[in-house]
């Protein structure tokens, strides 16, 4: 079947260029010694393509270096080693893999021809999934972890503990592996199987089963449990707004503890929905069936708008939380090599 499809196309193609001379058709194709098996290159305006090359290149760079001081930070100082730290600490992990991997891969992506092999055509997708996958899921558990901690405070310290989070975390990344075997199982079998001509980098999918397990349940019940958070929360503010004149110094010291968790949660919560106006755009577009009409800029565009989520995490975190950019700063003028300097405070 193979064979016969790039059997048609280059008949397609004599049928078309057959006034064109053999140099100029060398010139259009990916790999001009394979003249009768080679994919034709995708012409792209120079501007554009150097305006993709240097803006992938920037948003890589950035992400790395945002998420690994996120890493530092959250790994380094003892008092941000909080199961929602843990769980952040995770997240930018996934979003340093992204700017260290799938960036620069997209960059070749961007080309209009894969020049590598088939078999690392195959891996860039593996890891793509893994690490997408992973992102999502620790989206899950944090979106979790602040219904527990909203709806349910009075055992949150015995319910969310370190070592949980740590096995919670740890069998997201699990399952994320296990999920993008199983869905990148033939490809994995037989890499390039499902190309038409050398110079492709093309996979097959399960696209209604990605459609479920990888977007539909995740993100439904993400909105579900901060839907449920903001809603006690809401409740809970009024509540303490009420109140706070006549309660007594112990429940004043639990009405404070009731904000900070609040807080927290609006915070998260700003993650989350950056998270899904990242992630919603693309798979609308494949579920709506237009991903196959629109143009190579329009889904560079999407592809981009996916992988921009793991940078403007960082940038959130900055704006948002204090200690993190107390600990930036103890970071960049070195005084974490300070002896003791794990046990600063950074709150």
């Amino acid at each position: 079947m193979k064979t016969l499809m790039k059997t048609l196309m280059r008949t397609i193609a004599e049928g078309e260029g057959g006034a064109v001379s053999k140099a100029e058709t060398e010139s259009e194709l990916c790999f001009p010694q394979l003249l009768n098996a080679s994919c034709k290159k995708l012409t792209r305006p120079r501007s554009e393509a150097l305006t993709i090359y240097i803006l992938m290149s920037c948003i890589s760079l950035l992400t790395v270096v945002l998420n690994l001081l996120v890493i530092l930070s959250i790994s380094h100082f003892r008092q941000l080693h909080t199961p929602t730290n843990l769980l952040l600490l995770s997240l930018a992990v996934s979003d340093f893999l992204v700017g260290l991997i799938l960036m620069p891969f997209q960059i070749l992506l961007a080309e209009p021809c894969w020049l590598l092999s088939d078999l690392l055509c195959v891996l860039y997708y593996f890891l793509t999934f893994v690490i997408v996958c992973a992102s999502v899921g620790n989206m899950v558990l944090i979106s979790l972890d602040r219904y527990v901690a909203i709806c349910d405070p009075l055992r949150y310290s015995t319910k969310v503990t370190q070592r949980r989070v740590q096995l919670c975390a740890f069998l997201s990344w699990g399952s994320s592996v296990f999920y993008a075997f199983m869905i990148l199982y033939d490809n994995l079998k037989q890499p390039g199987r499902f190309n038409f001509c050398y110079g492709e980098c093309v996979i097959n999918i399960n696209g209604a089963t990605d459609l479920v397990l990888g977007f539909l349940m995740p993100i439904s019940a993400i909105i579900i449990l901060y839907m449920r958070v903001f809603v006690v929360a809401v409740s809970q503010a009024r509540s303490m707004r009420s109140h706070v004149a006549a309660v007594k110094l112990q429940r004043s010291l639990t009405v404070t503890v009731k904000k900070s968790e609040i807080k927290a949660a609006k915070t998260l919560g700003v993650t989350v929905v950056v998270f899904l106006m990242c992630y919603i755009p693309p798979y609308c577009v494949s579920l709506s069936g237009y991903d196959f009409t629109i143009g190579t800029s329009a889904k560079d565009f999407l592809i981009f708008l996916v992988l921009s989520n793991s940078c403007l995490n960082p940038v959130i975190y900055a704006f948002l939380y204090p200690w993190f950019r107390k600990s930036v700063k103890l970071i960049m003028t070195l005084e974490i090599l300070q002896s003791k300097s794990r046990e600063a405070s950074v709150n």
